[in-house]
C-alpha cells in the first residue's frame, strides 16, 4: 500500500541525510490491515447510504410515524403523507436525481469529512498519507492543510452547529414516533415498540457523537486559562472530554446505528418484517 523507496525523489524520509532504505517499510506486523478494514467499512457504508438517499421510497411508516434519519426532514410535495414533520417547503416533486434529504445531507457530509477523526480515517485509507506510522507516502511533497482544497477542514467548527441542529431534529423524529393509529381501539395516540428503541437508540449514539467532537469541546474548555474560575465550564470540559476520548468508536457506531434505523424502518415500511409493539 506504499511505494518502494527505490527512484524516489530526496525528500523527507527520502532525503540525503537520511539512511537510504530500499524497503517500504520496517514494520513487520501487519499495518496495512487497519487501514484496509477502514477502507472496506467506510465504502460499504457510503455505497449503501447513497442507494438509499436516492431509493425514494421506504423511508416512512405511517401506522406508527417512524421516519429514517436519511430523509429528515422530508421537504417536497411528493413526500409520503405526514412525513413532513417540518411542513412541506417545495411545493413539487422531488427530481430523481436529488435525494428527498437534500436540506441536510450536505451538512452532515461536511461535518463528518472535516471530523478530526474521519480525516486521519480516509488520509491513510484512501489517500496513504501515510498508510500507517513508520510507513512512506507514495508522495514526494506534504503541505498539510495549508492548501486548497484542505485548508477547508478547518471550517469544521461551522459544520459542528449545522450537526447540532441536525441531531436536534432527529431528537425530534425519535419523539414524533411515540404514536400508534391503533392505540384507543383504532383512535390514535401514545404507542411503543421496537422501533422506538432503534431510534432512540441511534439518537442517542448522535449525541455521544457530535457533544464529543473536539470542537464542542473547545467551547466549553477552549481560552480558560484558569479552570478553578469556570467550574461549571470546566464540569461540562470533564464529561465531553470522556466522550472525545472515544469519538473514534462513537464516530463508527453513528454509522452502523444511523444504517440499522434506516433499514429497519425501510423493510417495516415495505412488510417485509413487523414492528413488535409493546404499546399500542
Amino acid at each position: 500500500m506504499s511505494a518502494p523507496a527505490v527512484n524516489r525523489p530526496g525528500t523527507g524520509v527520502f532525503s540525503a541525510t537520511r539512511a537510504r532504505i530500499a524497503n517500504r517499510t520496517l514494520r513487520t506486523d501487519r499495518w496495512w490491515l487497519s487501514p484496509l478494514r477502514v477502507n472496506l467499512g467506510l465504502t460499504a457504508w457510503v455505497i449503501y447510504a447513497t442507494v438509499r438517499a436516492f431509493w425514494g421510497s421506504g423511508y416512512w411508516v405511517s401506522d406508527y410515524h417512524y421516519l429514517t434519519p436519511f430523509y429528515s426532514p422530508c421537504i417536497w410535495e411528493s413526500c409520503a403523507p405526514g412525513s413532513s414533520h417540518l411542513g412541506v417547503w417545495l411545493p413539487f416533486a422531488a427530481p430523481w436525481w436529488v435525494p428527498m434529504g437534500m436540506l441536510v445531507l450536505p451538512f452532515l457530509l461536511a461535518f463528518r469529512l472535516t471530523c478530526y477523526y474521519y480525516r486521519k480515517a480516509y488520509y491513510r485509507a484512501y489517500w496513504q498519507s501515510p498508510t500507517a506510522c513508520a510507513v512512506p507516502e507514495p508522495r514526494a511533497g506534504y503541505t498539510g492543510e495549508t492548501r486548497f482544497p484542505l485548508i477547508l477542514q478547518n471550517s469544521h467548527r461551522y459544520f459542528f452547529y449545522a450537526a447540532l441542529a441536525i441531531t436536534a431534529l432527529n431528537t425530534y423524529d425519535a419523539i414524533m414516533a411515540f404514536y400508534s393509529v391503533h392505540a384507543n381501539n383504532g383512535a390514535g395516540g401514545f404507542g411503543f415498540g421496537v422501533g422506538n428503541i432503534v431510534l432512540l437508540v441511534n439518537v442517542a449514539m448522535l449525541w455521544a457523537y457530535t457533544g464529543g467532537c473536539h470542537s464542542c469541546r473547545h467551547i466549553f474548555g477552549g481560552r480558560l486559562n484558569h479552570f478553578s474560575k469556570h467550574p461549571v465550564r470546566y464540569w461540562f470540559w470533564t464529561k465531553i472530554s470522556w466522550f472525545n476520548g472515544r469519538h473514534m468508536q462513537f464516530a463508527w457506531i453513528t454509522l452502523a446505528t444511523l444504517a440499522f434505523t434506516d433499514f429497519y424502518v425501510w423493510m417495516v415500511s415495505s412488510g417485509v418484517i413487523t414492528d413488535f409493539r409493546f404499546i399500542g
